[in-house]
């Protein structure tokens, strides 16, 4: 697996908050499906894990949950990166074990398995192809979506499965969005993305550092649509990690300069670094900012 596109100084993500309606089935999904195990826990909280220090994602219950709908910007899903294709392998042989409901996607440049939780998350799990066999014309990389070769995806499986494996990351994250030329502006020249491909005016993917996507954004479900409710079960916020202090006050002055919020303090997990600020794109997605030590 490439590992320098989760490491600064590229604009990753490094964690997911997620709300859900009942804390505990949640916890048993994530634990025996996914592969996570409790760091920290609350009667509303639980700070998830693979490697019992570090977490990329947290749950929070809300109270009158409403369930997610049509129309409404959130989450599109998560994706956690594993190292390997033989770490996939044992994830899909651990589905199986599970008859789990799963998705697939060949995208030429990863190969990727697709859940929902309880509450409907869109969870990926994938691994990148080598990097050295991704296509790019210019500044734009050849994605497509086409049938896994599940077979040979197992064929690389050793038979074990004992969560999640050292090494995992979150990959990226998925949006569902209102507007997608104005959520491009706002990435692009607020934050410093850049796009990487489209798919026709409905989608776009974008990243720093030459990889295939930070960030996904689409309109598939939520064009012109309104944020999540406060009591909305789905995303409260998605956490990226910025080089330096001075990246931080650009980032800062660009957002004060077109209009966006920009908040010191915010109900937010902080971790693998300092908090420095958070903000709200155009959709309504709470967005944190992280500077991590060297």
């Amino acid at each position: 697996m490439p590992t320098h596109f989760h490491k600064k100084p590229n604009k990753y993500i490094s964690h997911v908050q997620l709300k859900v309606s009942n804390l505990q089935n949640s916890i048993e999904y994530y634990n025996t499906i996914i592969g996570f195990d409790v760091l920290e826990q609350t009667n509303t909280t639980a700070i998830l894990t693979f490697d019992g220090s570090t977490s990329v994602l947290s749950l929070e219950e809300i109270s009158d949950a409403q369930p997610l709908k049509s129309g409404q910007t959130g989450l599109f899903h998560f994706a956690l990166l594993l190292p390997t294709r033989k770490d996939l392998g044992n994830f899909i042989q651990h589905m199986i074990q599970q008859n789990a409901r799963v998705g697939a996607g060949d995208h030429h440049v990863s190969e990727a398995f697709y859940l929902n939780d309880p509450d409907g998350n869109g969870i990926e799990v994938y691994a990148d192809r080598p990097e050295q066999s991704w296509i790019w014309n210019d500044s734009t990389i050849y994605m497509t979506t086409e049938q896994v070769d599940v077979r040979s995806v197992l064929a690389e499986a050793e038979g074990t499965w004992n969560g999640l494996p050292a090494g995992t990351v979150m990959g990226h994250i998925h949006l569902s969005v209102a507007n997608i030329s104005e959520t491009e502006n706002f990435y692009i020249n607020a934050l410093g993305y850049e796009v990487v491909t489209r798919f026709g005016n409905q989608a776009s993917f974008i990243s720093t550092g030459k990889y295939h996507h930070h960030i996904g954004l689409n309109t598939w479900n939520s064009l012109g649509g309104t944020p999540t409710p406060e009591n909305g079960v789905g995303l409260k916020s998605f956490t990226i990690v910025l080089n330096n202090e001075i990246e931080a006050e650009k980032i800062k002055e660009s957002l004060s300069t077109i209009g966006a919020t920009v908040e010191q303090f915010v109900d937010a997990p902080k971790f693998g670094g300092r908090q420095a600020f958070s903000t709200v794109d155009p959709s309504g997605i709470r967005i944190i900012f992280t500077v991590e030590g060297e």
